[in-house]
């Protein structure tokens, strides 16, 4: 199954899927509003801005499953993306990126390795997946490594298109 071919829901409960987004090149991210990590929505919405114009989107994932830091509804976690850090970006249901309930788009990533080598479980909020154009994951960042760090800005770049 390719990566266009999962179904997905938007914050708003509309039906959607990756497909909506071929061809360009993709950020995935499981997202929290009560993290310590939760700033790094500023750096993914300047990721947003500075690449959109060249066939760039970021995806946000809401996540509850770290120490229930996405307690809220999806109509509080809109509120508080777009007024605490402007996100423009598209952001998704509530979804399990881990575990028994693990949603089938986090099945297919997560067999992605990170730089070390590293696949398998999503280790906490914000970490990070490159998809090509195409639909091929290209990178794994874990979630400490700021959005706007080196690394992600060369992922990103090496996969926009031409």
């Amino acid at each position: 199954m390719s990566l266009y071919d999962i179904p997905l829901r938007t914050l708003a409960g509309e039906p959607a899927s990756l497909a909506d987004h071929k061809g360009k090149a993709l950020l995935i991210v499981n997202v929290a509003s009560k993290c310590g990590l939760t700033p790094q929505y500023a750096g993914l919405e300047r990721l947003q801005e500075r690449y959109a114009g060249r066939g760039f989107t970021v995806l946000g994932f809401p996540c509850n499953q770290f120490a229930g830091q996405e307690p809220g509804s999806a109509e509080e976690i809109a509120t508080f993306c777009s007024t605490t850090y402007g996100v423009t970006f598209p952001l998704f249901e509530k979804i399990d990126v881990n575990g028994e309930q693990r949603h089938p788009l986090y099945e297919v990533l997560t067999r992605h390795a990170d730089a070390e080598g590293q696949a398998g479980d999503v280790t906490w909020n914000f970490e990070k997946f490159v998809v090509s154009p195409d639909g091929a994951v290209t990178a794994r960042i874990r979630p400490a490594t700021d959005p706007e760090a080196a690394e992600v800005l060369t992922a990103i770049e090496a996969v926009l298109p031409a």
